[in-house]
């Protein structure tokens, strides 16, 4: 048996950051071109190109079954037209592989669809433990006013499919109406 040495890592509970992060993720509105419904008004952002996410990754271990990953995300308050700002969201490669996540700070939403287009909605605040199961695609989004940040525990193997949610898209958008969140139809949306 080859051992892997045991580690620990420090997440500041109240940002989302890992400061030794072996890997940081940064996307910019340009990283999600067309996933917004509003494409006017995702073209009047564009020039300024905000930040909408980062990823810290607290974790290489290999690809191969029994190894997790973990990692924290923090998406920054702000919408493209009505829609807020959101994660590009994934399937996993690995379908079979679920997924842990731990809101830290702020306040947001996961979404969660089955290809098939069932929906679900699960409210994210500090504490709150949300489970994804296999085979449901994923998508975080803060509808809070600052940044909205949360931890994520997987399979090392699970890997990740976002050519399906680009095909495709979610089922919902996630929106701001009358300074309220509401989930509406997305136009958009095919099913498989």
């Amino acid at each position: 048996m080859n051992f892997m040495p045991p580690f620990t890592k420090m997440i500041d509970l109240a940002t989302g950051v890992i400061q030794d992060a072996v890997l940081v993720q940064e996307r910019y509105l340009c990283d999600m071109r067309g996933m917004y419904a509003d494409s006017a008004a995702e073209a009047a952002l564009a020039a300024a190109n905000p930040l909408i996410y980062r990823v810290y990754e607290a974790t290489a271990n290999p690809d191969e079954h029994g190894q997790l990953r973990y990692s924290t995300t923090v998406i920054e308050p702000g919408k493209v037209g009505d829609e807020y700002f959101m994660t590009k969201g994934h399937y996993h490669a690995r379908g079979e592989c679920a997924e842990l996540y731990f809101g830290l700070a702020g306040e947001g939403v996961l979404i969660l669809q089955t290809p098939a287009g069932e929906v679900s909605i699960q409210r994210m605040t500090p504490g709150a433990a949300s489970y994804v199961p296999p085979y449901w695609g994923h998508r975080t989004i803060n509808i809070g006013r600052v940044p909205f940040a949360f931890f994520a525990c997987y399979p090392a193997e699970a890997g990740y499919d976002y050519g399906a949610i680009a095909e495709s898209g979610f089922a919902s958008l996630i929106i701001e109406r009358d300074g309220a969140m509401q989930a509406i139809p997305n136009p958009r949306f095919t099913r498989k």
